[in-house]
């Protein structure tokens, strides 16, 4: 019998196919071309793959198939809507990966020096970042469409291993960059090692590594088998990292701190989305039927989230090590959306990693305009009176804070209001008791920034409100827009979701 090559639907492979052909493309500019040519053209590449992508995605909307890449990869209504989310989120990114000067100069090039200069003139900056950037766009595409546990560790690798590196490339925060990437890249080794034990004793359970044969052997087993349940917790647990849950969130203030503040955008929305939408297709698709098993923990996870999320957060003075914190408490809200598992928890968690996405693109954006002469200046002591330098970023800011503290009239309260009304109609009262709680624990902590902003005085100080350039003001005026237009007029996007919200079995 000769060899037989497998059967590809490159239609329905299109979006992500566009995205690794560009990343392969940037390591060949990168390679070939001229230092003074390369940003532009990788901007370029960059931005256009992107788009790209984004309109096969859309071609796709309304089909559905299993066999795209030989039953390993599944095309059907969230994973293209978590595709979308990913891609327009990546987009605002690469704007402000482009806008920033993080990557003005090479890494090893000391601020203020010669050689820094010599590196301006001479163009050597760090255009590395856009194939990278590429390269973790198309793992976290694949990372939610992936059916077999093979394809999901696969994707969770190319998601993860570009990311490790961008973390390190701040050269204004180098030793804090480097003990960022370096933290991440350890921490995210042992996940990964988790999530393979995880998915060994699952596959030792079920004698098959792919989402429909696991789902069929919990259906037809017993559902506390202890194979089943070492798999369901070691995988849970490499997941879990990857959203900053408690407690395995430890990475994350470090990380969001350390980071360019681009890429930390990048990795607080995009990488929750596909994180996520992996997280719902195996335990919807794959897992449900084993419920009452891993219910318990996840009840637990959630909890303690939400509660050290917002609590933890009330204490720090970074500005990104606060909304570091701020995320890690909105993987708890998320949480609650996965141990819904009802239909109304997966069009609410849809809304919610849409609407909490574009909400952190922006903040983030704005954090990259506060600055002294020596860069971003992140002590919330020196953020006192902000409104008095600059009302429009302030009051841009502030909107930001007040979406994720769930204030009624912005995308936040909506999704937040969803998400629980999921977990209260099924059956999760601790849950949705928990994340109210800490929902008001949260907003204490985003109204106090409000007040230093708005309501004290300023301080003698050198920090400065730049006036963003075109990129950073497009991606803060577009993430303003849909915050306050998800939180007046949400109903058409939430049926625009429930087109989407139906998995592929």
């Amino acid at each position: 019998m000769g060899f037989q090559s497998p059967a590809l639907e490159y239609g329905a492979l299109a979006p992500m196919l566009i995205i690794f052909g560009a990343a392969i493309i940037g390591v060949i500019v990168e390679a070939f071309l001229s230092a003074k040519v390369r940003a532009p053209i990788q901007l370029a590449i960059s931005l256009g793959a992107v788009v790209l992508s984004l309109s096969q995605v859309w071609r796709l909307r309304g089909s559905a198939t299993t066999t795209a890449a030989v039953n390993s990869v599944v095309i059907d209504g969230p994973v293209l809507f978590m595709q979308g989310t990913i891609l327009v989120l990546s987009l605002f990114a690469l704007l402000l990966i482009a806008d920033i000067d993080a990557f003005a100069a090479q890494a090893s090039a000391v601020p203020g020096s010669n050689e820094e200069a010599r590196a301006l003139e001479s163009g050597k900056i760090q255009t590395e970042v856009y194939p990278l950037t590429l390269f973790a766009i198309g793992g976290m595409m694949l990372f939610p469409a992936a059916n077999d546990l093979i394809t999901l560790f696969v994707a969770l690798e190319v998601l993860s291993l570009p990311l490790y590196l961008m973390a390190g490339l701040s050269r204004r925060r180098r030793l804090l960059s480097q003990e960022a990437a370096l933290k991440y890249f350890l921490l995210g080794a042992y996940s990964s090692a988790f999530f393979l034990f995880g998915a060994a004793f699952l596959y030792g359970f079920a004698g098959d590594v792919s989402l429909a044969g696991i789902r069929g052997a919990v259906s037809g087993g017993p559902g506390n088998d202890v194979f089943l349940i070492i798999g369901m917790v070691s995988l849970s647990v490499g997941l879990l990292f990857k959203v900053g849950a408690a407690p395995f969130h430890s990475w994350t203030p470090d990380v969001y701190q350390g980071a360019p503040t681009p890429i930390t955008a990048f990795m607080a929305a995009a990488t929750k989305v596909a994180a996520f939408g992996a997280m719902l297709r195996i335990f919807y698709v794959s897992l449900g039927g084993a419920v009452y098993s891993w219910k318990p923990i996840f009840t637990a996870v959630a909890i303690l989230t939400m509660v050290v999320g917002s609590v933890i957060a009330i204490a720090q003075r970074d500005i990104k090590r606060m909304l570091a914190y701020s995320s890690i408490a909105h993987a708890g809200f998320l949480l609650t959306g996965v141990i819904a598992l009802n239909q109304e928890g997966l069009k609410a968690s849809l809304f919610y990693l849409a609407s909490y996405g574009i909400a952190t693109i922006g903040a983030f954006a704005l954090v990259t305009l506060v600055r002294d002469s020596s860069g971003e200046v992140g002590d919330l002591n020196r953020w006192v009176g902000l409104a008095k330098r600059s009302p429009a970023i302030a009051l841009m800011f502030s909107l930001f804070l007040l979406s994720f503290a769930g204030i009624p009239l912005t995308a936040g309260f909506i999704g937040k209001f969803t998400i629980f009304t999921a977990a209260y109609e099924s059956g999760n009262i601790a849950v949705v008791v928990a994340g109210v709680l800490s929902s008001a624990i949260a907003a204490f902590f985003y109204i106090r920034v409000i007040v230093m902003i708005f309501f004290t005085d300023p301080v003698e100080d050198t920090v400065t409100v730049t006036i963003p350039s075109l990129y950073t003001n497009l991606t803060i005026w577009i993430a303003a827009i849909a915050t306050l237009a998800l939180g007046i007029f949400p109903a058409p996007f939430l049926d625009f979701i429930a087109t989407f919200a139906t998995f592929t079995r």
